[in-house]
């Protein structure tokens, strides 16, 4: 029959359950229903829905039956670390079904009622004339509280493995009021109770275990039902009880949702780590207050590496150190995953000492290759992780010895790049490959200016630093520049034809004046990229020369066009010195003679020949209001990737269903 002692057409007629959400207030500390419903047998995967379906939510005010299971999970969290080194299993997994329940009901009580109304729920006092203690105390923020301290304080174990799951999950289930509000939530009850309740004292350390999740990469354990051995008659009820719900909730963590979106999803090995990087984002970014940075955002940003012993560490606000090279490798394993890069990006942005770290690393590659393996398939992921790793490429070129270090990594055959065998390749080389096919497919697509812009700000900051490029990445460039020409052209056409045709008013063409502006300042970025690396290690480069020679002709329309006249100078000066030597060589020369000439001439050229230019030289800065883009983002990806969640995209009003 095997070990899930109810089936969902019993569920309704359960008598814990109907207790639990009855009109009676019958949920008591000791009594026996109590003990019996956190011992629950039936596959949680079926629960969850049921409980939404069987809760009448006008109940509890009268009954205060929410407010006592509470009560119960939070007597049973002051005994957990003990229960953790006695190995009592089963007081840990009775105390994990009541945070279960709690969490089911809140998902339901947040989406149905105001926060105002949802601490109404928590604030229910018995009647009673005898009831004792607990009179003054806030329900919720006791509830947040305890979750954080089991958070930080529970290790990590087999056995406490599912409590620690279900503890972040219902903080971010707390959080979720964020997704059914059109604008940025400022404030709030659960807010202020997390920024400056109880919670705040262990800021430093929740941002710490939330990122010692993420990079212990734990893996579900499969449900131990072995430890719930049956003594007797009434033991061998129990283990099917607790039996039955072990297979099933780990079926909940490891499958990516409940209800039809589980069905559909593939199974999430690190539940765990999954939803502590997501819980760790949505507190990081959470707004300042009023008169208050915010302190989550603060840890992330001064966390220091285990190994640096500077006293400044004390002097900032929620401060502590973790290791670097265990966070970084995590980092380098995981970016498939938009939080992972959304992760990456937060720590370079706003974390000097890991950015420090990162760029002072000799195995860049691990990190780098990640992302360009997220731009080459572009078309396959959602435009906001495009734009992330993007960003990320960006603040990396900032750094002049990035910009030479990634040109002395050498890589051999790139499985994913299929356009072309590369049996060898700098990764430099390949970096500007991968940015110059997705200016193009940006070009043929989307046509995104703030992509073009980030794109060609990441080329520019390199350019002074191009060296040994190869001959397939000098092509690209040349490539690039000619599609840019035809397209200068085209658009040149239509706005003249246009013209002819207008009668009438002399007003501008506004669509195609700015089309052609739009490319006139690509054409003059690309042509400033190619003069900077001429400029500067011209000598390091035979190959763009190679390239540039083969294309010459697709530069003589900008020779005298007003907007490129000053850069082409140096083009010019290039094209005439080489072509020369060319011509003096003589008549049908091979490649390797041509190459061989150019190698030669390179050396000839004296450098007060070219015209100094302004070094090419930019920085990402954030909107002057990031959290307009941040937060929905989060939220997109708690509602996409959350393990064992499930929102009806019904109502939720944050982003749309098809963003991204």
């Amino acid at each position: 029959m095997g070990a899930n002692t109810s089936q969902v057409s019993d569920l309704s007629e359960n008598p814990s359950l109907r207790t639990l959400v009855g009109t009676e207030s019958g949920y008591y500390f000791e009594n026996p229903i109590q003990k019996q419903l956190l011992d629950f047998g039936c596959d949680s995967v079926k629960l969850t829905p049921v409980l939404f379906l069987f809760l009448p939510v006008e109940n509890n005010p009268r009954t205060g039956n929410f407010g006592t299971l509470i009560k119960v999970f939070l007597s049973r969290t002051k005994e957990l670390k003990i229960s953790t080194e006695c190995q009592d299993q089963l007081f840990i997994w009775q105390a994990h079904n009541a945070l279960f329940m709690i969490r089911c009901l809140l998902k339901v009580f947040i989406r149905e009622m105001s926060e105002e109304e949802l601490h109404q729920q928590f604030s229910y006092q018995e009647r009673a004339t005898n009831s004792t203690g607990g009179g003054g105390e806030d329900l919720l923020e006791e509830l947040m509280s305890n979750l954080v301290h089991l958070i930080v304080e529970v290790p990590l174990l087999d056995i406490t493995y599912s409590i620690l799951f279900e503890a972040v999950t219902t903080l971010l289930v707390l959080f979720s009021y964020q997704l059914f509000q059109k604008d940025i939530l400022r404030d709030g009850i659960i807010y202020q109770h997390i920024m400056k309740g109880r919670c705040l004292s262990l800021t430093s350390r929740l941002v710490k275990t939330l990122l010692y999740n993420f990079i212990r990469q734990e893996k579900c354990p499969p449900p131990a039902t072995h430890i719930f051995q049956p003594h007797g008659e009434e033991g061998g009820m129990l283990y099917g009880l607790v039996s039955g719900v072990a297979s099933g909730l780990w079926s909940v963590f490891t499958l990516g949702g409940s209800g039809a979106k589980g069905v559909e999803q593939e199974p999430n090995p690190l539940p765990l780590s999954n939803q502590s990087l997501l819980l760790l984002l949505v507190l990081a970014n959470l707004t300042d207050g009023p008169d208050w940075p915010n302190p989550y955002r603060q840890a992330v940003t001064c966390f220091r590496n285990t190994q640096d012993t500077s006293s400044l560490l004390a002097d900032q606000p929620h401060s502590f150190q973790i290791n670097f090279n265990s966070l970084y490798t995590a980092l380098c394993e995981q970016q498939r995953s938009d939080q992972a890069t959304l992760l990456l990006y937060t720590l370079l942005h706003q974390n000097a000492n890991m950015r420090t770290y990162m760029l002072s690393r000799t195995d860049m590659d691990n990190l780098v290759m990640p992302i360009l393996e997220i731009l080459y398939h572009v078309e396959e992921r959602n435009s906001h992780h495009v734009y992330m790793a993007l960003i990320i490429l960006l603040i990396l070129t900032e750094d002049d010895a990035f910009n030479r270090s990634v040109h002395e990594v050498v890589l051999k055959n790139i499985s994913w790049y299929t356009e072309r065998t590369l049996t060898e390749i700098s990764l430099g080389s390949l970096l500007i490959l991968v940015v110059i096919r997705t200016i193009q497919f940006n070009m043929t697509r989307t046509r995104d200016k703030y992509l073009h812009t980030n794109c060609l700000a990441a080329l520019a900051n390199m350019s002074a630093q191009f060296r040994c490029l190869h001959q397939y990445a000098a092509q690209r460039i040349i490539s690039l520049f000619a599609l840019l020409s035809k397209k200068h052209n085209k658009v040149l056409e239509q706005a003249t034809q246009s013209l002819r045709g207008r009668t009438g008013d002399n007003n501008a063409l506004p669509d195609y004046a700015q089309d052609l502006s739009v490319i006139e300042e690509v054409i003059r970025m690309m042509l400033e990229i190619i003069n900077s690396c001429l400029a500067n290690s011209l000598h390091l480069n035979p190959n763009l020369v190679y390239a540039l020679l083969y294309k010459r002709e697709l530069f003589e329309q900008f020779r005298m066009h007003p907007s490129f006249q000053d850069i082409m100078q140096n083009l010019d000066t290039v094209i005439g010195f080489f072509s020369t030597r060319l011509e003096q060589a003589g008549s049908d020369l091979s490649v390797e003679r041509v190459q061989e000439v150019i190698m030669k001439g390179a050396q000839a050229l004296p450098k007060d020949r070219l015209k100094k230019f302004p070094e090419l030289k930019f920085k990402y800065v954030e909107e002057d209001q990031p959290e307009d883009f941040f937060i929905p983002y989060v939220w997109s990806l708690v509602f996409s990737s959350g393990v064992g969640l499930y929102w009806s995209p019904q109502g939720v009003e944050l982003f749309s269903m098809d963003s991204g």
